[in-house]
């Protein structure tokens, strides 16, 4: 036997009827703390402490921290028709 039974509702309407609480305030406060947060964060990024968070070699004598990151970079990916494993320096 099977019994079929539709039920046309909103989801407030179904949260009241099955006595469940409307946190409908409580997400739009905590929706609204999280904007805040994010836009205060946003406007404290300086450029200059994003570099030095990225880079903690630093840039200076001669951007060495950018060169060794590129460095590791083309390490990583190699040359085409490199072999895995094999070792090469870049422009070698």
């Amino acid at each position: 036997m099977k019994i079929k039974i539709d039920i046309d509702c909103t989801p407030e309407e179904a949260r009241t009827f099955l006595g469940l609480p409307d946190v409908g305030p409580l997400q739009e406060a905590v929706m609204k703390e999280m904007q805040e947060r994010m836009t205060t964060t946003l406007r404290s990024m300086d450029p200059e402490a994003l570099f030095k968070t990225w880079f903690p070699g630093g840039f200076a004598g001669g951007f060495q921290g950018l060169e060794q990151l590129q460095k590791s970079l083309w390490r990583q990916f190699g040359t085409p028709g490199d072999k895995p494993g094999d070792k090469k320096e870049p422009g070698a």
